[in-house]
């Protein structure tokens, strides 16, 4: 998997869990770009994240994700 369908797979995701046609992300991408994008929202990105690829994050992974390159790196890592 490329990391150009990464990203296409995760704005469908982002889209999805945030209600926002609108939501395009990339590399820099963090919570403070998406309005909705608080700590319990963060829960329900990581399980749909989870779910979409097939995947689990370590507690560490989630607390430690910077932005969504990041989330980028350990999903291509982990399919």
């Amino acid at each position: 998997m490329s990391r150009e369908e990464v990203f296409e797979r995760l704005n469908g995701v982002f889209r999805d869990v945030f209600d926002d046609d609108s939501i395009e992300v990339n590399d820099r991408t963090t919570a403070d770009d998406i309005e909705d994008w608080d700590s319990l929202e963060h829960i329900n990105l990581m399980a749909a994240v989870e779910s979409e690829f097939g995947v689990k994050f370590s507690m560490g992974q989630v607390v430690t994700m910077k932005n969504v390159g990041e989330m980028v790196d350990i999903i291509l890592q982990k399919v």
